[in-house]
């Protein structure tokens, strides 16, 4: 099989994921109404999907490495149009976070696309094959909003099982089309399995893939506040439609996208990606910290395009660090682990956001900016990690 085919088929699953993110973020406050969800309950039920995610990721990337990437992609896939059908359904808070929850639980869809670029990536492409991956999550993003504005006019439920529709051609899609990038394994987990799967935050002290982990942490974080703070200040300081909110949103992620099919550029013109990564973050904080400044729809809708932008190089940049550092054997699993600590980030950040709104919709932003300023610092001990380690390398090989 040809990598780029199992590229495509994944750029294809990752769509879909993002999708059923995007076709949420302009509905979820409207539907969520009915049934009393205000500011504060919103950011628990954003939080839901990613607290359950946090403890099956690291699982379902392990099982990856054992049993092979392709049956775990295809039972994720199968989680989330479950959640989607359920999520139309409901017709009670209860069915909303018992949908959200299902879909966190098998959300290891991510790691496991991960961890099939690292399988069939050098280190030469590994960075644009990530670019890639993320640009296919970047998209999702960007037309979820349209689509679930256009097909809300035949009703709220209509998105989600349009959702639920196309997550079940991802699901053929894996069956039929994909094939195994981790044919070897041991087909059996033995006993001692399931404490070496949760005992995974020792990666934390692995020097540069624990330091790059604990970025991506704090800018998930930084990024999920600023979701809380775009639906509220949207709603209740600009008073924009759901379909007007939408198009924000689009543009906002479309940002993402040109960054990362600018990834190649960058890459050549600067050998190292910490680097970027380095110039990336300050441009992130400083479009957020200004943000929280804001009172108009166009002075908020250039900062929120200008963070959009920059923080497309997040994952794609760190996401490749962190798969140079480690061994094939561990992929699924060092990967799996990045995402619980990214499900961490997207738990908290909701939730300080939450009871932030309660002071100020403005300080959201302002809350945001501050994690990314911690990031931002944390990346120069990421440079200095890295400058280490290859003077280690050079003087043994010497």
């Amino acid at each position: 099989m040809k990598i780029d085919k199992s590229l495509w088929i994944l750029v294809f699953i990752c769509v879909i994921n993002s999708l059923g993110f995007g076709i949420i973020v302009p509905l979820m406050y409207t539907f969520g109404k009915r049934y009393g969800i205000n500011e504060q309950s919103l950011s628990w039920l954003t939080a839901a999907y990613s607290v359950a995610q946090l403890f099956a990721t690291p699982i379902l990337g392990s099982l990856s490495d054992k049993y092979g990437r392709k049956p775990l992609l295809a039972i994720s896939l199968i989680g989330t149009c479950i959640s989607f059908i359920m999520f139309a359904e409901a017709r009670g808070v209860i069915l909303l976070f018992a949908a959200r929850i299902l879909d966190g639980l098998t959300g290891g869809n991510i790691s496991v696309a991960q961890a099939i670029v690292s399988d069939t990536s050098t280190p030469a492409n590994r960075a644009k094959r990530f670019g890639i991956l993320s640009s296919a999550f970047a998209f999702g993003f960007v037309i979820g909003p349209a689509v679930g504005g256009l097909l809300s006019r035949f009703g709220l439920q209509a998105p989600f099982f349009f959702a639920a529709g196309i997550s079940f051609l991802g699901v053929m899609a894996t069956v039929f089309f994909l094939k195994e990038t981790n044919p070897v394994g041991n087909k059996k987990i033995t006993a001692r399995e399931p404490k070496k799967l949760f005992s995974s935050f020792s990666t934390l002290k692995v020097p540069i893939v624990g330091i790059a982990i604990f970025i991506g942490f704090l800018l998930t974080m930084a990024q999920f506040t600023m979701i809380i703070g775009f639906q509220t200040f949207t709603v209740d300081t600009l008073k924009l439609s759901p379909n007007n909110i939408g198009l924000l949103y689009t543009g906002f992620a479309a940002m993402g996208i040109i960054m990362q099919l600018c990834i190649p550029l960058f890459t050549k013109m600067f050998h190292s990606r910490t680097v970027i990564l380095l110039f990336s973050t300050f441009l992130c904080f400083a479009a957020m910290f200004f943000a929280g400044f804001t009172a108009t729809l166009l002075t908020f809708a250039v900062c929120i395009c200008i963070y959009g932008l920059f923080n497309g190089l997040r994952n794609p940049m760190l996401n490749a660090i962190i798969a140079d550092n480690n061994t094939n054997k561990s992929q699924g699993a060092i990967l799996g682990f990045n995402q619980s600590c990214a499900s961490i980030g997207q738990t908290l950040g909701p939730i300080a956001a939450g009871f932030i709104t309660m002071i100020s919709i403005h300080a959201v932003f302002f809350l945001s900016s501050f994690y990314i300023l911690i990031a931002f610092l944390f990346t120069f001990r990421l440079k200095d990690k890295e400058r280490s380690c290859a003077m280690q390398r050079t003087t043994a090989h010497v």
